[in-house]
């Protein structure tokens, strides 16, 4: 190992800045949707149940072949000795360059709310739908469109400090922020939990999220929870063999994989229990949604009808933004790690040339949301060649394909090359012995790999979506 290479300081600091990394906006804005068309509580059980069978195996090997390398996601295959599978640490390396560009301007969309619901909650309330597209370059009563700057500039300032994060280095920075960012954010959680709880005609909510409407299990109720638990993990991003690789040998890293895997788990199921029970006591059932759009425009309705409403959405999209960050920067930890370790590049210069270019690049995605007519390509098997706008294709090109690529890559790796017995090994440096050594190797090398398999052919010939 490399004497020089950075460690983590703390077990503590590790475990939280993974669950950071881990905890993004799909916990927060997209679960509960998912969960409410899901059917509630069945939509639960089955996400209770994916985690722990697909996502604990397939984080658990990415954090071994980290920690075994030693080694940046490019240079970790060609270290354990596979070089035919360094094109598994350029997809991560790609995908999490590609997604940071899109993420840090949804990141600063989220900064620009908690300003609003900090300064002028009256004008969100009055038109929701104008204000977030004002936002992004549109007046929808005029139908003119105009440069988002509000956008482009709160992006800017989210780019900004994630930069400083990692300039500050894995110990100084990474760890130190989440060290403060993850537990205000599950305080804030309770906070809203129980305010969520106390609503008048909130138990309906609650009720629902308990119960198993039999009639929503389907088929695709399943995949759409596997797709969620999967990518909610941030399995095939590049970030865990990264975070791996600063592990010292004496952490267990599969107890530590249950910690983060645990810790996510619940952050999404919180605010499931959050948002629903507050969405059912303000606005009825129909108001549940999920995305962009029902975080920021349908909520306002949430937060209007709640007494201390415009305080309330302020701790919520605070919670939005610690939840950002903490993804960003895992994201730009991964790209930085590779360039100045194989370019031998300085940390700063680096962080700052490459902030700037993936700002630049998703002042593109920002602008095509509404302002510009910019497209992008497109192909599966069901619709063939199709040019939607180009943040669409952003998001098609990472989330249906190079994720689900890259972590596939990564299971048949372990599971048929470097074998899971190797990763076993790894998890046993710690001194403690790995007891699930059988039903991990099945996992690894057929359960995952198959449900990614499952992903990846819903998305490319039947074009439905699972994110």
């Amino acid at each position: 190992m490399d004497e020089k290479r950075a460690q983590w300081g703390s077990k503590l600091g590790f475990i939280l800045a993974a669950a950071g990394s881990a905890v993004g906006l799909g916990n927060i804005w997209k679960f509960p949707g998912k969960a409410f068309e899901g059917g509630g509580g069945a939509f639960l059980l089955m996400y209770l149940l994916i985690v722990p069978l697909i996502g604990m195996p397939a984080m658990l090997s990415e954090l071994a072949v980290g920690r075994a390398s030693q080694a940046n996601v490019v240079d970790s295959f060609r270290r354990l000795g596979h070089k035919g599978y360094t094109w598994v640490g350029w997809m991560g390396w790609a995908v999490a360059f590609l997604i940071t560009c899109y993420y840090s301007h949804v990141g600063g969309w989220v900064l620009r709310y908690v300003v609003s619901y900090a300064v002028e909650p009256g004008k969100v309330y009055g038109d929701p739908l104008g204000y977030f597209y004002g936002m992004l370059g549109y007046a929808p009563a005029s139908g003119v469109t105009f440069l988002p700057w509000a956008a482009l500039v709160f992006a800017f300032l989210f780019m900004a400090v994630c930069a400083f994060v990692i300039i500050r280095g894995v110990q100084g920075g990474i760890e130190k922020f989440n060290k403060i960012g993850m537990p205000a954010l599950f305080l804030i959680l309770v906070v809203l939990l129980i305010r969520a709880a106390t609503l008048p005609g909130s138990g309906e909510g609650l009720k629902y999220m308990f119960s198993i409407d039999a009639g929503k299990v389907t088929p695709q109720t399943f995949l759409i929870a596997l797709s969620q638990a999967f990518y909610s993990l941030s399995l095939g991003m590049s970030i865990m063999v990264t975070y791996g690789s600063y592990l010292p040998k004496e952490e267990n890293i599969a107890k530590n994989t249950f910690l983060v895997c645990t810790m996510d788990t619940l952050v999404a199921v919180i605010a499931g229990f959050i948002v629903i029970p507050a969405v059912f006591a303000t606005l009825g059932p129909d108001g549940v949604g999920k995305g962009g759009g029902f975080a920021f425009v349908s909520l306002a309705g949430v937060f209007e009808h709640t007494p201390g409403g415009a305080f309330f959405g302020f701790l919520f999209y605070l919670l939005l933004l610690f939840a950002a960050l903490t993804s960003t920067v895992s994201l730009i930890e991964g790209i930085v790690a590779f360039l100045t370790e194989r370019m031998r590049w300085k940390r700063t210069p680096t962080t700052v040339v490459t902030c700037a270019a993936m700002f630049l690049i998703g002042c593109l995605y920002t602008c095509s949301q509404a302002a510009f007519p910019l497209k992008g390509v497109w192909f599966d098997f069901a619709n063939g060649v199709t040019f939607p706008p180009l943040c669409d294709a952003m998001e098609f090109l990472t989330d249906r394909i190079m994720i689900p690529l890259c972590a596939l890559g990564t299971c048949v790796f372990v599971g048929w090359s470097w074998k899971p017995e190797s990763a076993v090994a790894e998890a046993e440096r710690c001194g403690v012995k790995f007891r699930l050594v059988k039903a991990y190797g099945f996992l690894i090398k057929f359960a995952a790999p198959a449900a990614i398999v499952v992903i990846l052919a819903v998305s490319l010939f039947t074009g439905t979506t699972l994110s």
